[in-house]
């Protein structure tokens, strides 16, 4: 837990943008602002405030107190996401993730990485992604134990799955089908869009998932992630 403090806190804190970076976490525990705020014992358009950067950057007493507060409240619920984020780790060369430091909408992701809708194109921009994660999808079905793939969601599930060594998609989106936990987006990476087995696009569709391809190397893909402020683990 503590670990997971940490890493909130100091993305605040170093973040060029806190505000955003307050939001994002808020949002990612599902916690709203009238909830935050009367867990401070604060008003809601103080929340509101410092997520739009109307105040000062928060201190570090002001981050200590909203980083315990959005884990307080996850307890009290049960405690799933702070659970989920403990088990996240998983061997470091199935995935690489990408997180970033304030919502993108799907619409901007499909940009960045020069990818092409083949389901669910009207959901792009309605959709927040806090991060992308990438995936060896030859290794990830073959090798990482079904429990272990879960763990690549790290704490949310606004998140795109770019699955790469794909000939069709169809076994990335089968995995995705019998999966309980879903994504935000994925991508398939390395085919073209009218290659893509028309399988994959119907368990998209039925899923309600946005499926994009994209042949742009990865590591341009990265580098615009980069660029486009996300912040890649390593």
């Amino acid at each position: 837990m503590e670990q997971l403090k940490v890493k909130i806190a100091g993305e605040i804190s170093l973040s060029t943008d806190p505000g955003a970076a307050m939001k994002k976490w808020r949002e990612v525990f599902s916690i709203s602002q009238s909830e935050l705020a009367k867990h401070l014992k604060i008003t809601p358009s103080t929340v509101s405030d410092y997520e739009g950067n109307r105040r000062k950057s928060p201190g570090i007493v002001v981050i200590k107190r909203f980083v315990d507060a959005i884990i307080n409240i996850d307890l009290t619920r049960g405690g799933e996401l702070v659970k989920r984020f403990n088990e996240a780790e998983a061997p470091q060369s199935f995935f690489d993730a990408v997180n970033f430091p304030k919502p993108m909408s799907g619409e901007d992701f499909a940009k960045i990485i020069k990818a092409k809708a083949v389901a669910g194109e009207e959901k792009l921009a309605a959709t927040s992604l806090y991060g992308a994660t990438v995936i060896d999808s030859i290794k990830v079905i073959l090798e990482l134990p079904y429990e272990s793939f879960m763990k690549i969601y790290s704490t949310t599930t606004q998140r795109a799955l770019v699955f790469t060594n794909v000939s069709t998609g169809r076994s990335p989106m089968v995995a995705i089908r019998v999966s309980p936990i879903k994504p935000a987006v994925v991508v398939l990476h390395g085919v073209k869009a009218d290659k893509v087995d028309k399988l994959a696009v119907r368990i998209a569709e039925s899923e309600g998932i946005p499926l994009l391809a994209t042949s742009t190397p990865m590591e341009e893909i990265l580098a615009a992630l980069r660029n486009g402020n996300g912040k890649v683990e390593e």
